[in-house]
């Protein structure tokens, strides 16, 4: 590491917002991966493998035990890493390379490298799992060793943890009193980092890239994770004020009580992303008025073959159920690029990212989509819904105003109220001449800023261009919404953009009337809109759309609302 200079500001990728001023500590080294070595007698192969799997059994052991002591996405996230521990498949690898003479460390290091290469060549969210296997490799390894877990170390104060990438089990087991921000090298904004850091409400910062090693242990760093900056040796008195101020808003937002408005009264419905009946009944512990995003291929990640219509139904259903009077939003299967289902993806493509995903699977196989839309009508009917929970279904990849046309008929056919999603650019350019088929758009800003910015959202180099604060993004929600008014199609917002509260402030501006977002997020976003005026949303949005790039766009509003 090297020493840096007075005022030094880093900037990363903005995941959860907050400000933390204390002194920097590293996690705990990884083992040092071994190298082949010398050739295992084939006499003693099998009590090398044994030992293996006592290790890894011990390991996964762990992670269980983990996952039964935490609650939500981190239980989650520890058991599936546990079952990471226990698979067939890479058990089986590190068997075979046992076979081949290999001691048990090195099997283990040749079997998940061959894992890695698999996900990382899959992309998208698989190649961020590969956090998840090199953990369960280095645990796996020390234990065989003797040698110390790796991991959190061993604080008396608050700190401001820094790592190269954070392992699930790792971010799960944090003391938040003490571990008060998490800055990684690596990792993206939908990682099992980003996940738990959203569920802990720590504020987190990730893809800082390399200049993070410029941070000593020991030096006090302010993490502002609203920006994505970390500032380097900063006059305390400010940072102190600044820690100070934003836990003024901590507790504004911890007292603060939906439905959601501004100070002078205009309503924006702040709803739940969810993936499953489980997130849907954490969405209805919170202020969210109903689900404004339905992420139902998550539901089908692991499934081989199609499930059957009524099994979709039982599954939806459950999601359903958790707002039996409030208005739910079901994505149709969202398959392809960053999310492979076994019976809805396509073959390989050179650039799966613009290839065929979303609907445009279902244009070549138009009965997956119908008997989808069967199942989330008959949970629909099965439940009662009426008018007053209405279940909205809309499709993502839209870009044409025959394909809306096509999809809304598909939905009305079965009583379904039809939708689209807004993040290709030429859906939100060619929003008048698709709006006039649908009864609502949701704006998905995840995609709509990779497409726009043209720069791969999960690429930690790119951090910088993926970042929904990018005017030239701004522009197309801005066009969107006015086609929306001249319509009167409602428009909302389902993207990462959602939970940010002081871009949701200029999203308001904007015109746009709901805002879906991981529930954790909800209460902050409520909380301020409430210190906001509309005119005050209104001039937000024009200061972020007259800016020149994302940084700039975020400190003029934040200099803008803090000066109100």
């Amino acid at each position: 590491m090297n020493n840096v200079t007075r005022d030094t500001t880093i900037k990363g990728t903005a995941v959860v917002p907050g400000i933390s001023y204390a002194e920097a500590v590293w996690i705990h080294p990884r083992p040092e991966l071994p190298q082949a070595g010398a050739v295992v007698a084939e006499e003693g192969r099998a009590e090398e493998f044994e030992r293996f799997e006592k290790a890894a059994n011990t390991v996964a052991e762990r992670l269980d035990e983990r996952a039964a002591a935490a609650e939500g996405a981190a239980k989650e996230v520890l058991s599936a890493t546990a079952g990471m521990v226990r698979d067939r498949g890479w058990r089986k690898a590190v068997k075979k390379n046992i076979n081949s003479g290999h001691p048990a460390d090195y099997a283990v290091v040749a079997a998940t490298t061959k894992f890695i290469s698999m996900f990382e060549a899959a992309g998208g969210v698989m190649a961020e799992r590969v956090t998840d296997l090199r953990d369960i490799r280095d645990r796996v390894i020390a234990e065989l060793r003797g040698e110390q877990e790796p991991g959190l170390p061993s604080v008396s104060g608050p700190v401001v943890l820094c790592a190269d990438d954070l392992s699930p089990a790792d971010t799960a087991a944090l003391d938040t009193s003490l571990f008060t921000a998490l800055v990684t090298e690596l990792g993206g904004p939908t990682s099992h980092t980003a996940i738990i850091a959203r569920q802990l409400n720590v504020p987190c910062i990730v893809a800082v890239g390399e200049k993070l090693h410029q941070i000593e242990p020991g030096t006090k760093v302010l993490v502002d994770g609203s920006l994505g900056t970390l500032t380097l040796d900063a006059d305390p008195d400010t940072a102190t004020a600044a820690v100070h101020e934003y836990k003024l808003f901590a507790e504004r937002v911890a007292s603060w009580r939906g439905p959601a408005r501004t100070k002078d009264g205009h309503r924006v419905q702040l709803l739940a992303n969810v993936q499953d009946g489980n997130a849907a009944r954490v969405a209805a512990s919170t202020q969210a008025e109903g689900i404004g995003l339905f992420r139902t291929e998550m539901c089908f990640l692991s499934a081989v073959e199609e499930p059957s219509v009524e099994q979709q139904a039982a599954v939806y259903a459950k999601v359903l159920e958790q707002f039996p009077t409030s208005k739910v939003v079901v994505r149709s299967l969202d398959a392809g690029s960053d999310k492979p289902v076994a019976f809805a993806s396509m073959a390989d493509e050179m650039n799966p990212a613009l290839g065929v995903r979303g609907l445009r699977v279902a244009r070549a196989n138009e009965p997956l989509l119908t008997r989808q839309l069967d199942a989330i009508a008959k949970a629909t009917q099965e439940l009662g819904r009426g008018d007053d929970a209405p279940t909205w279904v809309m499709a993502p990849m839209v870009a044409t105003a025959r394909e809306a046309r096509w999809f809304a008929d598909l939905c009305e056919e079965r009583g379904l109220i039809p939708g689209a999603m807004i993040e290709v650019p030429a859906a939100a350019l060619m929003a008048d001449k698709i709006m006039p088929h649908l009864r609502f758009v949701s704006i998905g800003t995840n995609d709509l800023t990779q497409y726009t910015m043209a720069a791969d959202r999960m690429s930690p180099q790119l951090a910088y261009l993926t970042d929904p604060w990018q005017p030239a993004v701004l522009r197309l929600i801005e066009h969107t919404c006015n086609q929306g008014k001249k319509f009167d199609t409602a428009v909302g917002v389902c993207g990462e953009a959602a939970a940010d509260p002081l871009l949701a402030c200029v999203l308001t501006g904007l015109g746009v009337t709901s805002l879906s977002a991981a529930s954790t997020a909800i209460a902050g976003v409520g909380a301020q809109l409430a210190s906001l005026t509309l005119e005050d949303c209104q001039q937000a949005a024009r200061i972020a759309l007259d800016s020149e790039g994302a940084t700039e766009a975020r400190s003029a509003v934040r200099e803008f609302i803090q000066g109100l």
